[in-house]
């Protein structure tokens, strides 16, 4: 991130190109890119405890509903997300409110946001089986990387999302992301 603006001017400039694509696209759900947080909002949950690189992604997206298995959460959803970083009886994860935030969910396993080093953290091949998984997978370095590297990445949002071949032209996420000139 640059020392000029928490958010980077590719983060913005990807935003302003889905959400131009967003209104222009009636077919799409409006409810897939989420708004932003104002200063007032960021200062309120940055001192109940949200991780700082957190608010300052949702000041310039708060949430994507990327489609039925892949979100990244809006600040009030994540807040209601966070019992996945209690500890689970009998799971290897490292679970911990303390080192984690769930920023989202990859095939009903969360992701999270390492306090500490501010990577994103997930088991995404695990799905519903997450509890079970051996260790975290660093998915990026970052928030902004996540989107920007993952979900914004056509060939690996639809690895992640499970979509095949047949099913591309389907998805709306994908359909945003060839409309901005996002995809190849």
């Amino acid at each position: 991130m640059t020392n000029a603006s928490p958010a980077s001017s590719r983060l913005i400039a990807t935003v302003d190109a889905l959400r131009t694509a967003l209104a222009e696209s009636t077919d799409v759900l409006s409810f897939t890119l989420g708004g932003t947080i104002d200063e007032e909002t960021a200062a309120a949950a940055e001192a109940d405890g949200v991780p700082r690189e957190y608010l300052d992604f949702c000041r310039v997206l708060d949430g994507a509903s990327c489609g039925p298995s892949v979100q990244l959460f809006g600040l009030e959803e994540a807040e209601e997300h966070q019992f996945f970083c209690e500890p689970v009886v009998d799971s290897p994860l490292p679970l911990s409110p303390e080192k984690l935030y769930c920023v989202g969910m990859i095939q009903e396993a969360p992701v999270y946001l390492d306090r500490a080093g501010g990577g994103v953290l997930g088991t995404p091949e695990a799905g519903a089986d997450w509890v079970d998984a051996e260790r975290f997978d660093q998915l990026a370095p970052s928030v902004e990387a996540y989107f920007l590297e993952r979900l914004v990445a056509f060939d690996e949002y639809k690895r992640l999302a499970l979509v095949d071949d047949e099913l591309v032209e389907y998805d709306d996420w994908l359909k945003l992301l060839r409309r901005a000139g996002l995809a190849d």
